[in-house]
């Protein structure tokens, strides 16, 4: 899959733009705070309808307007589509594919795949629990559209449930309302947990061989899934966790509160490991991540990279640019020396400006 065009209107920075991409590597170079990364935000916005930074559509529109507009063109073996994205202050999304109107952002799911690799994905391995979930959600929403409803209803379920503890504080006779919810929490949270490790399982598999080339075959990393509950424990867990559940006003155990492990020769990196242990596990994460996306796509992703070679040494560098050769990438950085260097080849170069972006000969 490789993207054609974008439209940009009134989106962040960017009163108007339409740039055309390269099926290689297409750079974007210029100072700090020119509207570099706002370009690869439009991207991974309008193919997943989310904003890699978690930004809500309002923060998104230029400043002084009410409306912003995106408009992409994919190609994906030959046949052409085209997503359109109005961002709005004060109402949902709109968005249509092919000039027709979706009313779900899991109708995007299988149009086209997207990693986005940014410095703070670097952090991923110390960061904390939440970073780590809210990595297998992106990437699970974006291969299974089953598991983005599942995650949908649980999130909803889960939203509600704790609304009710809350107001039971208030109101005792409420009480035995909380099993309705408990049950829809199970239901969907069940099926959460077992994707999950379906997807730790896969990337395992992966992951391994990348980390052992990474680290010069000195190191082996495993990935584990840690569960607040194993799914056919859930439901018991959660009825004898009701009442520390009632104390809190918050539902403290479900898939909410999982977490990833990484270890390396069974010393735990997040919190023993060295910031290039760190540095390296996450770099081999998202490569494996592109692997994935290969394998459960049958199509190659559109990589983002976002200012990543900066955080990165000589070697992660060259490791990193001989793997991504075979797919479209969409680079961001302040100058181009790290890839004259590395005798990389750019087959597209733009200079990012004060909200302009103007092609340049490489």
């Amino acid at each position: 899959m490789i993207i054609n065009s974008i439209k940009l209107s009134q989106f962040r920075n960017y009163e108007a733009l339409e740039l055309e991409f390269h099926p290689g590597t297409n750079l974007f170079f210029g100072d700090n705070a020119q509207g570099k990364t706002n370009i690869l935000e439009a991207v991974y916005l309008c193919g997943t309808s989310r904003s890699h930074k978690g930004s809500k559509d309002k923060e998104m529109i230029r400043f002084g307007q009410e409306e912003a507009h995106i408009c992409m063109r994919l190609e994906k073996k030959g046949v052409e589509s085209r997503i359109d994205m109005h961002l709005k202050k004060n109402k949902a999304k709109g968005i249509a594919v092919g000039g027709i109107p979706v009313k779900k952002a899991g109708d995007l799911i299988g149009i086209g795949s997207f990693i986005f690799f940014s410095p703070e994905d670097l952090n991923l391995i110390k960061s904390g629990p939440s970073e780590r979930r809210r990595f297998l959600d992106m990437e699970l929403c974006q291969l299974d559209r089953v598991y983005l409803y599942h995650l949908t209803s649980y999130s909803r379920a889960l939203m509600q449930r704790n609304r009710l503890l809350k107001e039971i504080a208030f109101r005792p006779e409420y009480r035995e309302t909380l099993d309705v919810w408990d049950q829809q929490l199970v239901r969907f949270g069940k099926e959460l947990i077992a994707r999950r490790g379906q997807f730790v399982r896969e990337l395992n598999g992966i992951l391994a061989g990348i980390h052992r080339k990474l680290s010069g075959g000195r190191e082996e990393l495993t990935i584990s899934y840690e569960q607040s509950a194993e799914a056919d424990q859930f439901e018991e867990n959660l009825r004898k966790g009701r009442e520390k559940d009632l104390r809190t006003c918050m539902t403290n155990c479900g898939p909410h509160r999982d977490d990833l492990c990484f270890t390396v020769h069974d010393a735990d990196i997040r919190r023993y490991g060295s910031q290039g242990q760190q540095r390296t596990a996450a770099l081999s994460l998202k490569l494996a991540e592109i692997e994935i996306v290969k394998k459960n796509a049958k199509d190659t992703p559109v990589l983002l990279l976002d200012d990543v070679l900066s955080e990165l040494d000589g070697s992660r560098q060259r490791y990193l640019l001989e793997n991504i050769h075979d797919i479209q990438t969409l680079i961001t950085c302040t100058g181009v020396d790290h890839f004259v260097e590395n005798h990389f080849n750019i087959d597209r170069l733009f200079r990012v400006q004060a909200g302009t972006a103007v092609m340049e000969i490489p």
